[in-house]
C-alpha cells in the first residue's frame, strides 16, 4: 500500500498547524535543500506546449529519494470553471523504486511558491521592508499575501488585478484571515499599487509577454518578487528592468530559467546568481539598501521534492484522516505477477479471430 494524501488531507494538516506556520516550516524544508544542494540531480522540467496551456513534469533526485510533479497551466481554463493550475505528485525509494507517496499538488504548489519566495525575501529584501504591492490577485494570491506578513513582517498591502473580482475575493479572504496588523489597500492601476512599495510581487496568469511593470515604476531598494513568468514566451517585467545597473537577479536554476523567466528575454552573457548561492552565503542576495534584487522565480521542482517529503512527514506524524492506496502489486512470488488473474473466475468468450485483433 502507498500512502495517498488528497485536498481533503491537505486542507486538515494546514488546519492544524495553521497557514503561517505550515508554509514557514515548508520553507525552512525548501532552504535546507537549497543549502545541499550539489546532492541533486537537477534538469529542466519537460512541457508540452498547446496554443491554450502547457503540461509539465518536473523531476528532482537526491540520491536516497525521488520525487516528480505533473502540472498544467491552462489561463482560460476559468472560463469554463476550471483551474488554471492543477498537479499531482509522487515521492519513492530510490533503492527500491517504489512509491512512497501520491500526492495532490494543487493546493501544495501555492503552498510551496509562497514559501519560495518568502526564503528569497529573506535573503534579498531589506530587513525593514513593510509595504508590499500585489499584483494579480488570483489563486496564488492569498499564500503570498500569507508568507510575507508572517515571515517577512509586512503591515501593508497594496492590491491591483485587472480582474475587480479577483480582488474583491482576495480581499474577503485576507479579512477572514484576520491578519493581525495588516492593513490592505485596494488600488486602481499597478503604478498605484507599486508607488511606496518596499516589495513588489508579480503573480499574473496571462500566457504573453507581458510588461507589468515598467521601469518607471521600479525605484532604488525595491525587491521585485517576479512569479508570474513561468513558460517560454510568458513574462511580467520590461527587460531595461533588469539591465539596470544597480539590480540583481537571482534565480532557481539558471537552465530553467533562461527559457522560461524574466531572463528569456535577455542575452545568454547577461549575468545571474542562483538561490542555492544566496542561501550558503557564496553571494550575497543584496549588496546594499539601495540596490534593486529580483527574483525572477518559475518554479523548480527540488521545491515540490521538499513540499512532498514535507507533507509526507506530516502525514505519517500527525493524527486524522490517513489513507493509502493499493497503487503496487502485493505478491507471494515477486515473480508471479499473473497471479493476480489467474486465480480469478474468467467469463466464457468465443475466440477472437486475428484479424479482428489486427484490424
Amino acid at each position: 500500500m502507498v500512502d495517498f494524501i488528497g485536498i481533503r488531507r491537505v486542507q486538515e494538516l494546514v488546519g492544524d498547524l495553521g497557514p503561517a506556520a505550515f508554509i514557514a516550516g515548508l520553507a525552512r524544508e525548501i532552504e535546507a535543500d537549497y543549502r545541499r544542494w550539489g546532492e541533486f540531480d537537477k534538469s529542466p522540467r519537460h512541457a508540452t506546449h498547446s496554443p491554450v496551456g502547457v503540461i509539465e513534469l518536473m523531476p528532482a533526485c537526491d540520491g536516497r529519494q525521488y520525487a516528480f510533479k505533473y502540472v498544467n497551466g491552462h489561463p482560460k481554463n476559468t472560463a469554463k470553471g476550471l483551474l488554471t493550475v492543477m498537479a499531482f505528485g509522487m515521492l519513492s525509494d530510490v533503492e527500491t523504486g517504489y512509491p512512497l507517496l501520491l500526492s495532490e499538488m494543487t493546493l501544495t504548489t501555492a503552498l510551496r511558491t509562497a514559501a519560495t519566495s518568502a526564503v528569497a525575501a529573506r535573503w534579498m529584501a531589506r530587513s525593514d521592508s513593510r509595504v508590499m504591492a500585489l499584483i494579480g490577485n488570483g489563486s496564488q494570491a492569498e499564500f503570498q499575501a500569507i508568507a510575507f506578513h508572517a515571515m517577512q513582517g509586512i503591515r501593508e498591502l497594496r492590491l491591483y488585478d485587472t480582474d475587480p473580482e479577483a480582488t474583491e475575493k482576495l480581499e474577503g479572504n485576507l479579512a477572514g484571515l484576520a491578519l493581525a496588523g495588516l492593513r490592505v489597500v485596494r488600488c486602481r492601476s499597478t503604478a498605484e499599487a507599486v508607488r511606496g512599495a518596499d516589495i513588489v510581487t508579480t503573480v499574473t496568469a496571462d500566457k504573453r509577454n507581458a510588461t507589468i511593470l515598467t521601469p518607471d515604476m521600479v525605484v532604488p531598494g525595491m525587491f521585485l518578487n517576479a512569479v508570474g513568468g513561468d513558460c517560454p514566451g510568458k513574462t511580467e517585467l520590461h527587460a531595461d528592468i533588469l539591465l539596470r545597473p544597480d539590480a540583481r537577479v537571482v534565480v532557481e536554476f539558471e537552465p530553467q530559467s533562461r527559457i522560461e523567466g524574466e531572463i528569456q528575454q535577455l542575452p545568454a552573457e547577461f549575468q545571474v546568481t542562483e538561490l542555492t548561492e544566496v542561501v550558503t552565503a557564496c553571494k550575497p542576495g543584496r549588496g546594499n539598501d539601495a540596490e534593486v534584487t529580483i527574483f525572477d522565480t518559475v518554479g523548480f521542482a527540488l521545491q515540490d521534492f521538499s513540499a512532498l517529503r514535507y507533507l509526507h512527514r506530516l502525514h505519517q506524524q500527525r493524527r486524522g484522516s490517513r489513507s493509502s492506496i493499493d497503487l503496487i502489486p502485493d505478491l507471494e512470488d515477486p515473480k508471479d505477477l499473473f497471479s493476480l488473474v489467474g486465480g480469478v473466475p474468467q467469463a466464457r468468450a468465443r475466440p477472437v479471430p486475428i484479424a479482428e485483433l489486427t484490424a
